[in-house]
């Protein structure tokens, strides 16, 4: 098929690189602007802008598509005979008049069981609130936020050591995998209502979360460590001096909340509300991750 493509993330072009490896014919490519990125803060093509200039497809980089002028190049790309926008990650609002072009419409894929963790960040969400499994919708966009009709569905575990980065990888290759298969059937699709029961909205991470607390219960502090790595990445105190964590998991121990109970090879321990933390990968402020033996050496902890 000829396609318009949406998307900007790494989640995004492995869709768009499982779409042209399918023999799909990309019309035209949107991704947001170029965005400053690390020390040096200069301007970073998004990871759809490197898979777009790779395969030499035209681009169209609006800051918002709400003036009627950043629409031509879509207009024009459904002229040429662009039947579908295939939508992942785009991260902006599509309006209703973008959303009509298409003669077939714009069909998203989600990363999660719709209309579980509806949003922004449903595999950051589902991790954190302990879910079993997730998965990729493929839905038909309409204008309410990850509301469309379903077209098709496929659940995968969610492994009890998965963080936010891998499971996002095996996410991203479903996805690909799912809509060129739903290409490959769309005449025999049958949209499916989703239901209300259910639907749970998946907020945008913010750094601001990233704070642990640990009144609360080291399992959930070790959901949120999984669900913040790679970002944000959970932050705390010891011993006075705010650090990133990465890696831990629950142990059985007690004590006063934040108090540290063991500082060795096996990972600092930390006690929580219910339960205790055992840290194992740990980053200074300007520093790199390291292992808990690594960190301990430059940074000496003893248990209070």
């Amino acid at each position: 098929m000829k396609l318009i493509f949406a998307g900007t993330p790494e989640f995004a072009a492995t869709a768009l690189d499982a779409l042209l490896a399918a023999g799909h014919e990309v019309l035209l490519v949107l991704t947001q602007p170029d965005r400053p990125a690390g020390r040096g803060m200069t301007l970073q093509a998004s990871a759809v802008k490197k898979v777009a200039l790779a395969h030499g497809i035209p681009l169209h980089q609006p800051e918002k598509l709400r003036d009627p002028a950043s629409h031509e190049p879509i207009r024009a790309a459904c002229a040429e005979g662009a039947e579908v926008m295939v939508v992942a990650a785009y991260g902006l609002i599509l309006p209703r008049a973008v959303l009509d072009l298409p003669r077939r419409g714009c069909i998203n894929i989600h990363a999660s069981l719709l209309p579980r963790w509806r949003g922004a960040a449903p595999i950051h969400r589902a991790i954190e609130a302990g879910d079993a499994q997730t998965g990729i919708t493929i839905m038909q966009m309409e204008a309410g936020l990850d509301t469309g009709p379903m077209l098709l569905a496929e659940a995968i575990a969610i492994d009890t050591g998965d963080s936010t980065g891998s499971l996002h990888d095996r996410l991203a290759a479903l996805g690909g995998r799912l809509i060129v298969t739903a290409l490959s059937r769309i005449d025999a699709l049958l949209p499916q209502t989703q239901p209300e029961t259910g639907a749970t909205y998946a907020n945008k991470i913010s750094k601001a979360e990233a704070q642990l607390d640990w009144q609360l219960p080291a399992a959930v502090l070790e959901r949120k460590l999984r669900a913040f790595n790679p970002f944000p990445g959970a932050a705390a105190v010891l011993a006075g001096e705010t650090v990133k964590l990465w890696c831990g998991e629950a142990v059985a121990a007690t004590g006063r909340p934040g108090q540290i109970l063991a500082a060795d090879g096996k990972g600092i321990v930390v006690a929580c509300g219910e339960g205790a933390l055992r840290l194992t990968e740990l980053q200074k402020p300007g520093g790199r991750r390291l292992p808990s033996a690594d960190f301990l050496r430059g940074t000496p902890l003893t248990p209070d």
